[in-house]
């Protein structure tokens, strides 16, 4: 677990972590619109926006497909709560792509 800088929304970041996975990638551009201080929540933010919207864009595209479909929202589900929790415990999990991505536009 890292240091924590504490978060300018008045929340511990473990929950404002979590709060940016809530509702995908709209509590994410919240999050990165809000938040000024915390780097541990702008990240999470940040992977939220990425991640939520590019399954977004795949169910969009491929979720009229039964089995893909289905696959698809349960694989993406199953993220969301690993994500969620995560985030509580404090961790900066980093998604393979999106994570060092969500990194790189965070420490700009």
């Amino acid at each position: 677990m890292e240091e924590k800088e504490g978060s300018s929304t008045g929340l511990d970041e473990n929950v404002a972590g979590l709060l940016c996975y809530l509702f995908g990638f709209i509590t994410g551009i919240i999050f990165l619109v809000v938040e000024k201080k915390s780097g541990f929540v702008k990240f999470h933010a940040m992977q939220s926006t990425i991640t939520f919207l590019i399954i977004f864009v795949i169910l969009l595209v491929l979720g009229w497909i039964p089995i893909i479909g289905t696959l698809i929202w349960i694989s993406s589900l199953i993220l969301w709560l690993f994500l969620m929790i995560k985030a509580l415990r404090g961790e900066r999990y980093m998604l393979p792509i999106v994570g060092k991505l969500a990194e790189e536009k965070v420490r700009k």
